[in-house]
């Protein structure tokens, strides 16, 4: 599952983690804003105002796909999907509204849509780590093929 090179596997658990609740909260601060300081009515009127097409259903699914995604990040449960929904909600953000010809926040650029997406997305392909949800709840399923790759990497690398 990870690569042979690189850091340790217990420190790349440990920074897969550490990143994983970096990004977890950065999504609920943001998830946080559009459901209580805007309101999701609010939220919908400014996507509107925005441009953002359907804003309707548009502003309910970034509220909630970031408040919920961010928190289910954080504990590393459902990755995969979680990471495809909060990359897919920032990315939208990115091309509807971010996308000018300058990279920096402050200018209304995309650096921060942009290095969200690029987070959740490599958390999404990479897994979790060890500390995480889905490593207890599918841990079983994944060790037997596991244990096997591992016994074949040791054969290969004793050659």
């Amino acid at each position: 599952m990870y690569a042979t090179t690189g850091f340790p596997t217990i420190a790349r658990d440990i920074i897969t983690a550490i990143a994983r609740i970096i990004l977890g909260v950065i999504f609920i601060a943001h998830g946080w804003q559009k459901f209580n300081e805007w309101t999701v009515a609010g939220t919908a009127d400014s996507f509107a105002q925005m441009g953002v097409p359907l804003p309707e259903i548009a502003a309910p699914f970034a509220t909630f796909v970031e408040l919920i995604g961010g928190a289910l990040l954080i504990l590393g449960a459902l990755t995969p999907v979680v990471g495809v929904l909060l990359a897919a909600n920032v990315i939208g953000a990115l091309v509807i509204v971010h996308l000018t010809p300058t990279p920096f926040v402050d200018q209304g650029g995309w650096e921060l849509v942009a290095a969200l997406a690029a987070g959740v997305l490599l958390i999404a392909a990479t897994g979790p780590g060890r500390f995480s949800i889905d490593q207890f709840l599918f841990a079983g399923k994944q060790g037997k093929g596991r244990k096997r790759s591992s016994g074949a990497q040791s054969v290969a690398a004793d050659a």
